[in-house]
This record gives structure tokens, C-alpha cells and sequence, in this order.
């Protein structure tokens, strides 16, 4: 009986541990996005995000999520974005 529990414990920590080596694992997904115009990639993450609401701050739009404009407002964000460096 206790070799049973010892082996019942044991799986359940390994369960436990390789399910959050899942989630963790599951949410460093890379999302980027091709700029044709400057012929390269941008990585959506966090500083993208912070340059991208400043450009919706400075253009005066309202909030979009960058995946639901249209081709004409992303070519003006990345021609923006480039001219930030």
C-alpha cells in the first residue's frame, strides 16, 4: 500500500510539472508581421505594443488591434515605425 501512494505521488508531480512546463511553453508564441515596404519583420511584443499606441495616440485613431486594420493603415504605422530610429 505505501509503495502504491509513493508511486500515485509521484505521478502526480510529474503531471503537475509537465503541465506547467505546457502552459508556460504554450504562451511564448512569436506573432510578426512582414513590412513589404522596408522589406523586413516585426515581432509583436511588448515594446512593438508600446511604439504601436503611440502611433494611435499621435494619429488621433481610436484603439484596433494591429490584426484588424486594414493593409493602407498598416503600411502608414510601419513607414512611422521606421522613421522613429
Amino acid at each position: 500500500m505505501r509503495n502504491l501512494l509513493r508511486n500515485f505521488a509521484v505521478v502526480v508531480l510529474a503531471g503537475a510539472l509537465a503541465g506547467a512546463v505546457l502552459v508556460v511553453s504554450g504562451c511564448e508564441g512569436e506573432v510578426r508581421y512582414y513590412d513589404a515596404d522596408h522589406n523586413d519583420y516585426h515581432r509583436w511584443n511588448h515594446g512593438e505594443v508600446v511604439y504601436y499606441n503611440n502611433w494611435e495616440h499621435e494619429t488621433h485613431r481610436d484603439h484596433v488591434d494591429f490584426a484588424k486594420r486594414d493593409d493602407g493603415e498598416k503600411k502608414e504605422y510601419f513607414t512611422w515605425r521606421h522613421n522613429q530610429h
